[in-house]
């Protein structure tokens, strides 16, 4: 009962959190980006995939692009950004792992939803190149177009 109960806590929780995060984010750039000619809130979210596979061998820019297409494009149709890269990271057995990568950038409305979108993109990404994870990283903005 008592860990039913944390369940359903945990749940409740983890809905009700991310919406409380998101209204306050949205308040004060809301309020930055007034103050700016066209200025709209906006966040942007970076996404650092990996190309190393656990058999040695890498995701190829063909693979990459096909993936952009197939998934990420069909979520974020409005736009993105693909910049090359080579990263390095230690991984589940802390062997550090140097490869070739993807930065991709993600500049869209603040809103549960999208993000929901992304953690679609990480986990497809993952299953379909072997990979332990996709970093993330979110930050609010203030965007003019």
């Amino acid at each position: 009962m008592k860990s039913r109960f944390h369940l359903i806590l945990g749940v409740a929780v983890g809905l009700i959190v991310p919406l409380l995060v998101f209204a306050k984010v949205d308040e004060s750039v809301d309020q930055s980006c007034q103050l700016r000619p066209h200025g709209k809130a906006f966040m942007r979210t970076e996404l650092f995939f990996g190309f190393a596979k656990p058999d040695r061998s890498e995701v190829t820019q063909v693979e990459f692009q096909q993936f952009v297409d197939r998934v990420v494009t069909p979520l974020f149709p409005e736009g993105l950004t693909r910049v090359a890269a080579k990263g390095q990271y230690r991984n589940s057995q802390g062997k550090v792992v140097a490869e070739n990568s993807q930065l991709l950038t993600l500049l869209y409305p603040m809103n549960v939803e999208s993000s929901k979108k992304i953690d679609q993109i990480r986990a497809a990404y993952k299953q379909a190149f072997q990979q332990e994870s996709v970093l993330r990283v979110d930050e609010r903005s203030c965007v003019s177009f």
